[in-house]
């Protein structure tokens, strides 16, 4: 009866006790899950932020390699090596960059090569995007259109002020159609010019480029061409009708005439003079013109070629009452042929005399410039020249005074073959002149060495 009183008792107690054992057990088993999931959340977060780490200081590496991947001078970093991801794509990468370097280099080279082309070329270049912005501009394009400042990114309409060249850039653009076209662009020269535009559509974006010609030259050298036709004809049809004309006198019964058939002879013979001495100029000047081979250039002393030309007017001078005065010529040494030099002197005297006043001077001083040049200089006291006819008197035919010329027996070949006898040598010559006072040509001319036991 007491054991069963005491087991009942123990019931009771344990039943009293359990509820606040199983309460302290569920607080310290909560307490230790917080704790647990406190700790293993810190290092879950150390860990992921240890990962992200490495991860941005990998991906910072990639970066910085590929950042350096076009800069020569800068040094290559080094990319970490592993088996995951990041290092097949950093072995990618080093594979990847000799190839990339190789190509970066030869599409350098070409663009250089390309810019040094197009700003190289005579023939203006325009490039413009689809919005009529100039991308690209050579300096031919620039003095042909005049320099308004920087051109690339500006509008094409600040940089061209003639419209007809935007219109047919502008046209391009529109109709995608290349287009050839002949302008006089507004210039301070008003130089024409042959027009090239195609479109840039094959490009990322679209666009125009333009070729501008300057055909200026060439138009300059036709009407030379035709010039020379005209005035060889004209030269020659003048004695050529005056021989034909006396010829058929003297068939047609002047032969019988005593009094006048030696006159009529007389003129013929002059006209058939007259005519091969232009022939004879024509095949000077087109050696000199076409550079055919002769002998080969050798000293020549001034003081030779020079007194000689001088003995040799002087009869003409003395018949038309000019006086030839020469100063002292120094003893000085040019290369070139003996010849052509002589005949450059000569015609430069032969005119200066043939074109003078009566009891005018001719004066021929030569002075020596520097160790490099010798300086010649032939001055008249005659009518001058025009300034309008200056920039024209070395040209074939060109004659000042057309009447006075051909009466003194001029072929208008002189001066022209003085200007290229003179080039030949590495010279210049240039005229100054005032109308009424006379005029002085100046020949330059590179001095050489004498020879060897002259003096």
């Amino acid at each position: 009866m007491a054991d069963s009183i005491a087991r009942k008792a123990l019931l009771l107690a344990l039943a009293i006790a359990l509820p606040a054992v199983v309460a302290t057990y569920l607080s310290t088993a909560y307490e230790l899950a917080r704790a647990v999931s406190l700790v293993l959340g810190g290092l879950l977060i150390l860990a992921s932020w240890l990962l992200a780490r490495s991860l941005v200081w990998r991906i910072n590496g990639l970066t910085d390699f590929v950042n350096h991947l076009l800069d020569k001078n800068a040094p290559r970093p080094q990319l970490p090596a592993s088996d995951d991801e990041f290092g097949n794509l950093a072995r990618s990468l080093s594979r990847m960059a000799p190839q990339i370097e190789e190509l970066v280099n030869r599409l350098t080279t070409e663009l250089t090569r390309r810019e040094a082309i197009l700003a190289s070329m005579t023939d203006g270049v325009l490039a413009v995007d689809a919005r009529l912005n100039v991308t690209f501009c050579n300096r031919a394009f620039i003095q042909a259109v005049g320099d308004h400042g920087p051109a690339e990114g500006v509008p094409l309409i600040k940089i061209v002020r003639d419209p007809a060249l935007f219109q047919v850039v502008k046209q391009v653009l529109d109709t995608g159609v290349a287009v050839h076209h002949r302008l006089q662009l507004s210039t301070p020269e008003m130089h024409p010019f042959d027009i090239h535009a195609v479109p840039l559509a094959s490009t990322s974006s679209p666009g125009a480029m333009a070729i501008l010609h300057d055909v200026m030259p060439t138009e300059r050298l036709e009407r030379v061409k035709r010039d020379f036709v005209a005035n060889v004809s004209h030269e020659f049809r003048t004695p050529l009708a005056t021989i034909q004309g006396y010829a058929e006198t003297l068939l047609e019964g002047g032969l019988e005439d005593e009094r006048n058939r030696r006159r009529f002879v007389e003129i013929i013979q002059a006209n058939g003079v007259r005519l091969n001495n232009i022939a004879a100029d024509l095949l000077t000047l087109s050696e000199l013109e076409f550079g055919r081979p002769g002998p080969q250039p050798a000293p020549i002393s001034l003081v030779d070629a020079l007194g000689g030309t001088i003995r040799a007017v002087e009869p003409a001078a003395h018949l038309m009452s000019v006086h030839l005065r020469a100063e002292p010529i120094p003893n000085v040494w040019v290369s070139g042929h003996g010849f052509r030099l002589e005949q450059a002197l000569l015609n430069l005297l032969d005119n200066a005399v043939k074109f003078n006043k009566p009891d005018g001077e001719v004066h021929v001083q030569v002075s020596d410039q520097s160790q490099h040049q010798i300086e010649i200089r032939v001055s008249d006291t005659g009518v001058g020249i025009p300034l309008e006819d200056r920039s024209r008197i070395f040209e074939r035919f060109y004659r000042v005074d057309k009447a006075r010329s051909r009466q003194v027996g001029g072929t208008g070949l002189g001066l022209s073959i003085v200007k290229h006898a003179v080039e030949q040598m590495g010279g210049t010559v240039v005229v100054e002149s005032e109308l009424g006072k006379g005029s002085t040509f100046i020949v330059t001319l590179p001095k050489t060495p004498s020879p060897q036991g002259q003096s």
